[in-house]
C-alpha cells in the first residue's frame, strides 16, 4: 500500500481557501496535466457560447445557400471504369470525355494502385448512345495501353442513397432517445439535455463543414456521421462523470460554487480529452494515407474524412459547450442560486 500523502493527511477542517485556488503559477503542459483547475473554461463560457453560436450560424447557412455536393450515389448516374496504365493522366481522360460529349465529366479520379489502378469516371445519366460512343472513344485514344475491351460502365441508381439516409435518420433518433435516457438515469437530466445539445452541434458542424468545403457527400460519409455520435457521447460522459464526482457534495460546504468545481472537473479531464482524441485521431489519419495514396480515393477515404472532422468537433463541443450548458443550467435551480450566494458572501467576510 502507498504511503498517504501531504494531501491525505490533511483533515477537512483544515482546508483553507487557498487550497481551493486554481494553480496559475506553473507552465502550460504542467497545468494541463496537473489539471488543477487553472484554465477558466467555465467562467469563459460567454465568449465560447459566441464562438460556437458564430460556427452554427456560418455553417445552418452554408448548407441552406450552397447545400452538399451529392455523389452519384444520391444523385444517379453513370460511371465509367478503365485501367490507369501507362502515362495516362486524368486530365488525358477528361480531354477524350470533352472531345466525345462535348461537356466535362463530373468527377475522373484515379483509384487504386499497381496493376489494380483505374479511372473512375463519374457522370450524370448518359443515354445508350453516348455511352457506347464514350466507350469506344476512350478504348481507342490510349491504345496500346488500354483496349476497348477493357473499358466498363455502369448506372448508378440514386435509389440506394437516399435510402441509407432514411435508414441513417431513423437511427439517428432511435440513438438520441436510447442516449437521451441513458444519461438522464446515469447522471441527470440537466446533463442529458446538455449532451444532446453538445451532439446536435457535432452533427450541424460537421455536416456544415462539408457544405463549406464542398467535399463530396456519399453513403461513407453518411455513415460515418454515425460512428460520430458515438465518440461525442462518450467524451461527454467522461467530462460529466467526473463533474458530478466533484459536484456531489458541493451544497454541503461554502468552499466553492457549482461552476468553479465543474470547471475543475473539466480540467482534471481536459489531458484524457486530448490524449482520446489524439489516440482517435491517428489511425483515422494512417486509413486515409492507406485510402488516398495507396488504394485511392473511395470509400474508405470519405469514411475516415468524416470521422477526422467530427472527432475534432466532438472534442471541441465536450470541453467548451457541454459542460459550460450544463453550469447555466443548473444555476436557474433555487439550491444551487442560494448554495453560491453563500459561497460569494462568506468570501466577502473573509475578504473584508
Amino acid at each position: 500500500m502507498s504511503e498517504p500523502t501531504i494531501d491525505d493527511k490533511k483533515a477537512t477542517t483544515e482546508w483553507s481557501d487557498a487550497d481551493y485556488v486554481a494553480d496559475n503559477n506553473h507552465s502550460f503542459l504542467s497545468r494541463l496535466y496537473s489539471g488543477t483547475g487553472a484554465f477558466d473554461v467555465i467562467g469563459k463560457r460567454r465568449m465560447w457560447y459566441v464562438i460556437s453560436g458564430v460556427m452554427m450560424v456560418i455553417c445552418i447557412l452554408s448548407i441552406a445557400i450552397r447545400g452538399f455536393t451529392f455523389g452519384i450515389d444520391f444523385e444517379g448516374g453513370t460511371q465509367i471504369s478503365m485501367p490507369a496504365r501507362g502515362s495516362i493522366t486524368t486530365s488525358d481522360v477528361s480531354r477524350v470525355f470533352e472531345d466525345t460529349l462535348h461537356r466535362a465529366p463530373e468527377t475522373v479520379q484515379a483509384a487504386g494502385a499497381g496493376d489494380a489502378a483505374t479511372f473512375q469516371i463519374r457522370t450524370e445519366t448518359l443515354s445508350r448512345e453516348e455511352t457506347g460512343n464514350l466507350l469506344h472513344a476512350l478504348g481507342t485514344a490510349f491504345q496500346p495501353e488500354v483496349m476497348p475491351g477493357d473499358v466498363s460502365s455502369s448506372d448508378v441508381s440514386s435509389t440506394w442513397g437516399q435510402e441509407i439516409t432514411r435508414k441513417m435518420l431513423i437511427a439517428l433518433v432511435v440513438f438520441l432517445i436510447v442516449a437521451f435516457i441513458y444519461i438522464a438515469i446515469r447522471f441527470d437530466k440537466e446533463m442529458s439535455v446538455a449532451a444532446m445539445a453538445s451532439l446536435v452541434f457535432d452533427l450541424v458542424v460537421t455536416a456544415g463543414i462539408y457544405s463549406l468545403v464542398g467535399w463530396e457527400m456519399t453513403p461513407a460519409t453518411v455513415i460515418g456521421l454515425l460512428t460520430i455520435l458515438g465518440f461525442s457521447v462518450y467524451d461527454t460522459v467522461v467530462v460529466f462523470d467526473k463533474v458530478e464526482e466533484n459536484t456531489r457534495s458541493v451544497l454541503v460546504t461554502t468552499r466553492r460554487t457549482y461552476a468553479e468545481q465543474t470547471n475543475l472537473a473539466v480540467n482534471q479531464t481536459l489531458m484524457r480529452s486530448i490524449n482520446t482524441t489524439v489516440i482517435s485521431v491517428l489511425p483515422i489519419i494512417a486509413l486515409m494515407v492507406v485510402a488516398v495514396w495507396m488504394l485511392g480515393v473511395g470509400t474508405l477515404k470519405d469514411l475516415a474524412l468524416i470521422q477526422l472532422v467530427g472527432v475534432v468537433v466532438g472534442t471541441y463541443s465536450s470541453v467548451f459547450l457541454a459542460s459550460p450548458w450544463l453550469v447555466s443550467m443548473k444555476e436557474r435551480n433555487k439550491d444551487i442560486k442560494r448554495h453560491n450566494a453563500k459561497v460569494m458572501a462568506r468570501r466577502e467576510r473573509a475578504s473584508a
